[in-house]
């Protein structure tokens, strides 16, 4: 069985490890790993997906993922990559929330099996915490100093860090303590975001128990222009099917622009990278093939096989009853939010709002298949095109 060292680093995957010696670690025995997910909504989105894959191909090498979900960090809120303050939730909501992340994780790692997948819930742990004894015990390893250097907390420090998300990096490095000493645990990963504070759990673990512990952090899934991907017209791209349908998902997939199809494809099927390669080093429109693959494919995973035939099939219903997509009358905008009357109108398939108001009501306007029923409906984002129906034969591409 080929290290998974090699697997992560030949898709992209690897952006940073602590120290030299994770690769001979992974040949020399089966290694337990944590990777966390917060439950801030009841669904993962697709910024979740590259992390979810990253445990399915350590799992499938043979290592041993161990599942946290953060109902006790959730209380808090990662200061990670953001401006401003994560709004406060109540516990029945997270409790909720960690529900729906066990089903969809289930999708991509197996809880059966020699290496047997685990799910444990950090608030089992934190939410009963002494908080004096807490903070003598690993509050006294941390320097106040080295972590305001962190970026997760000097982003925040221009607009304000409260003492509160100040904590966030002491519980999540304790998160790693706990499960070094319950599962034998050495190895967190996670997206590049969470850097500093996989350095600080690894520390902590080398300061009080005198031991290696190892961290390694992937990219995050963005676009090729550094943008992050998963918006759409209605928000992000969920992994829930009541959220984000399994035809608007493939036809997410099916529309990325063409620089981003290969490195999409690495990280986020199982396709082998020979077949990658051979897919997407191509010139022109050849490389469409490619995008209906990779829609396929990602759908598949989610959603399963069935709903992934369904989508596939719609789409080419779809775009057949268009003809060829290059040759579809085309709108380009200027900028977004865009009401869907103003819309109809800068396309001409309305004449005026109050006709695309009544075109609406009537259920005659689809936007990428999905039928728009609220005459105030707003497309927020587009990635790189979207196509809206009137009727059952009149396509209009348009592009931002």
């Amino acid at each position: 069985m080929r290290n998974v060292y090699d697997i992560l680093e030949e898709r992209g995957y690897i952006e940073q490890v602590t120290h030299d010696g994770l690769k001979e670690w992974f040949e020399k025995e089966k290694v337990n790993f944590y990777i966390g997910f917060d439950p801030t909504a009841d669904s993962l989105h697709i910024g979740h997906f590259v992390s979810a894959m990253v445990a399915s191909h350590m799992q499938k090498a043979g290592h041993r993922p161990i599942i946290l979900i953060g109902g006790g960090t959730a209380m808090i809120g990662d200061p990670s990559g953001r401006t401003d303050m994560r709004s406060m939730m109540t516990k029945e909501t997270i409790d909720h929330n960690v529900e729906c992340f066990k089903k969809q994780l289930s999708k991509f790692v197996s809880f059966e099996g020699d290496n047997a997948a685990v799910i444990v819930n950090n608030g089992d742990w934190l939410l009963d915490l002494n908080y004096i004894n807490f903070i003598r015990d690993i509050g006294a390893y941390f320097s106040v100093n080295q972590m305001l250097t962190a970026d997760c907390y000097k982003k925040r420090l221009e607009k304000g860090l409260s003492f509160l998300e100040f904590n966030y990096m002491l519980m999540q490095a304790y998160d790693f303590l706990v499960l070094y000493k319950k599962y034998n645990c050495s190895l967190e990963i996670g997206g590049n975001d969470q850097w500093s504070n996989i350095l600080a759990g690894a520390d902590l673990i080398r300061r009080k128990e005198r031991a290696t512990a190892f961290g390694l952090t992937f990219k995050l899934l963005l676009t090729s222009e550094g943008t992050k991907m998963g918006k759409t017209a209605k928000g992000a791209l969920w992994l829930d099917p009541e959220k984000t349908s399994p035809y608007e998902f493939y036809q997410y997939f099916r529309n990325v622009a063409d620089a981003d199809v290969k490195n999409t494809m690495c990280l986020l099927t199982y396709l082998p990278v020979e077949e990658i390669n051979r897919l997407c080093d191509v010139e022109g429109e050849q490389i469409n093939e490619a995008k209906k693959i990779l829609a396929y494919e990602i759908t598949k995973i989610v959603h399963g096989e069935e709903e992934a035939e369904k989508a596939k099939s719609a789409a080419e219903a779809l775009f057949g009853g268009a003809g060829d997509i290059a040759s579809m009358p085309t709108t380009k905008i200027e900028s977004l939010p865009i009401s869907i009357t103003d819309l109809l109108v800068q396309t001409k398939l309305a004449p005026s709002k109050g006709q695309a108001r009544i075109l609406i009501e009537q259920g005659g306007i689809s936007i990428d298949d999905e039928k728009i029923t609220d005459t105030n409906y707003m497309i927020n984002e587009i990635n790189d095109y979207i196509v809206v129906k009137k009727g059952k034969k009149t396509f209009h591409k348009v592009e931002l």
